[in-house]
């Protein structure tokens, strides 16, 4: 146990759940017991926005206070580069640090568990120790170098194509109960302040929930049955009617069911040994999901609110219990970790991490205020560049149904977006930008890109500001033939790692 109780963190990222999904935030099916009782403690945020839409470059923004831009992690570069990451501060401050997850995204290979000293990945084909050792040692060189590209192609194939069909064929259990138990275990068995980060993957696809969960959310539906295959939707490949959507957004709700019992279990841990009412616990989503908004199924190609709009809620003692309608971005949780840390603007800090900016800590009464942030702070902003795994996929499923997608659509399309509460404006590189009054329009079916609103003007001007000052430039977009090329400079590892995602096939 911890006798540094007072200094702990629990960082808990549910993979893939959208804010209207949860009974937390109003969601007329009970998906999240624990969490409507977690609420009576913590501070629900209901305005908190993603830096982008899906894993990689969110956690590399959580774990270093940086934009997707500026620490660079996305599908164009997979893995972040030499920004130091909050693990690696809070070592140098004697904290015991863990990472546990099954996410393909959060191992180190992509760097992203620099400085935990404890991690598993929980990955049922490549243990963990095999992906700390000579394969994450080579990552890098396998993106950056050509030659050295064939080296992980037999080493892995073989387990990802064994992971592939479990997962397909709903065999493979749930992960979560095991994240679970070995966080009580790192919990129970270190002496330092701790700082342990979770990411829970239920709520991916594919949808395979387990029976207890499945009976009181989707009685009746073979998982196996309906559409796990969001590109086959995307492309055109396949169509979903309101019934297959039911029954897909019912298995999708077991499945974060079954991620709310789990923590309550951990909670309920927390609360009996003395681990409870000084640890900063947060409980956030990386990102969410679209099912059938927009045309769209998954959280690719588009920054619309299910996708970026996330929960969030943070218990501290400092954080008096209620609901927060102030906008926060997720990247303000990396200094709201080194705040509760008792770290200063003046601590030293590695010349390559991010220092403390109580502007952008939750617990700092000058948060989101002052000169320092683009707009006062009023406007979030997100990211997306080109998605060169999916397109591949989403290639291949059009290709085999005699579909041609046009490179000028969304699907070949880096984007960028500021929001505010009340609007959103989005910069789409190879379609027409976007527009939206999110408080006249919260599903955003009226776009206003070639309207007279001010708002709308704000918005867009402080989009200008941040693409000036911060988001980094760019560069002539890549072909469908490049983008074969930036496929070949990843390695085999990498994508086939990543298939039982549904990222590619």
């Amino acid at each position: 146990m911890s006798d540094g109780s007072d200094r702990n963190v629990v960082f808990i990222v549910m993979d893939t759940v959208r804010k209207d999904h949860l009974s937390v935030y109003g969601y007329d099916r009970p998906t999240t017991p624990a969490l409507d009782r977690f609420a009576e403690e913590a501070r629900v945020f209901e305005q908190a926005v993603a830096p982008a839409p899906w894993t990689l470059p969110v956690h590399a923004s959580l774990f270093t206070g940086l934009y997707p831009s500026q620490h660079g992690a996305s599908q164009e570069q997979p893995y972040l580069e030499s920004a130091v990451t909050l693990a690696e501060t809070l070592s140098m401050q004697e904290y015991s640090t863990a990472c546990y997850t099954s996410n393909t995204w959060i191992t180190p290979y992509t760097k992203l568990t620099r400085g935990f000293d404890n991690h598993d990945n929980f990955f049922e084909a490549l243990p963990s120790d095999v992906l700390s050792g000579p394969l994450a040692r080579v990552w890098k060189e396998m993106n950056d170098r050509k030659t050295l590209r064939t080296i992980a192609n037999w080493l892995v194939k073989a387990g990802n194509v064994v992971h592939e069909y479990f997962a397909s064929n709903q065999q493979a259990d749930s992960k979560t109960p095991a994240v679970i138990d070995r966080t009580i275990e790192f919990i129970d068995s270190t002496e330092e302040p701790y700082f342990t980060f979770l990411n829970l993957m239920d709520a991916h696809l594919p949808y395979h929930p387990p029976q207890q969960h499945r009976e009181e959310f989707a009685p009746d539906v073979d998982s196996t049955t309906v559409c796990q295959n969001s590109k086959e939707y995307n492309c055109g490949a396949r169509t979903i009617n309101g019934e297959e959507w039911d029954a897909i957004t019912g298995l999708y709700d077991a499945e974060i069911r079954h991620i709310d019992a789990e923590l309550s279990r951990l909670f309920e841990w927390l609360r009996a040994n003395g681990e409870w009412e000084e640890t900063l616990i947060v409980v956030c989503a990386d990102h969410g999901e679209l099912h059938g908004e927009h045309d769209l199924y998954g959280h690719e190609f588009g920054l619309y609110d299910p996708i970026i709009n996330v929960p969030l809620l943070v218990k501290h003692p400092e954080l008096t219990a209620g609901r927060d309608d102030r906008q926060v971005e997720l990247l303000d949780l990396y200094h709201t970790v080194l705040d509760h840390a008792g770290l200063t603007p003046t601590s030293e800090f590695d010349s390559a991490a991010v220092s403390l900016d109580p502007a952008r800590s939750l617990l700092s009464e000058t948060y989101r205020s002052g000169d320092a942030l683009i707009d006062g702070g009023a406007t979030a902003f997100v990211e997306y560049f080109r998605p060169v795994i999916e397109l591949n996929q989403l290639e291949g499923k059009a290709q085999a149904a005699g579909i041609t997608l046009e490179e000028d659509s969304r699907f070949y399309s880096r984007m960028r977006a500021a929001r505010r509460p009340t609007g959103k404006y989005v910069r789409n590189e190879r379609i027409p930008d976007e527009a939206y009054r999110l408080d006249d329009d919260p599903e955003e079916r009226t776009d206003l890109i070639d309207a007279d609103d001010s708002i709308i003007a704000e918005i867009a001007t402080a989009l200008e500001t941040f693409e000036s000052d911060i988001a980094r430039q760019w560069t002539d977009s890549p072909s469908q033939a490049d983008d074969e090329e930036l496929l070949d400079d990843m390695s085999e590892q990498a994508k086939e790692r990543l298939e039982h995602l549904g990222y590619k096939e």
